[in-house]
């Protein structure tokens, strides 16, 4: 199932993008991989629950799950940009970024741990 289908509101994100609901939806629901690509040091400073680190600086996609949809988050949605960009060249069909980053996260009341 794709993002899309699963999050189907009137408050959506534009394509390729996931909105703050959306993305607090799939946290909850555990729904989608969720992929930190800031480095280590700034990982270690407060992540999105359940997040993995697979820094920029080193970025691998066999390292993500396929097995179900991804969203990619850093600081800004510079870095994350460019992992959603690799992740759909390297046949991962439903990547989404959280372009607002991991700061407005925080503003909107999302948890970091």
């Amino acid at each position: 199932m794709n993002f899309a289908a699963l999050f189907n509101r009137g408050n959506a994100a534009p394509a390729g993008a996931i909105s703050y609901d959306e993305l607090a939806e799939a946290v909850a629901t555990k729904s989608a991989t969720i992929v930190d690509v800031r480095e280590a040091h700034e990982f270690r400073s407060g992540a999105i629950e359940g997040a993995i680190n697979v820094p920029m600086s080193a970025f691998n996609p066999s390292k993500i799950p396929a097995n179900k949809p991804v969203v990619v988050y850093c600081l800004s949605g510079a870095r994350s940009s460019m992992a959603q960009q690799i992740l759909q060249a390297n046949g991962f069909a439903d990547v989404r970024n959280f372009r607002s980053g991991i700061g407005v996260w925080r503003m909107q009341g999302g948890n970091l741990v």
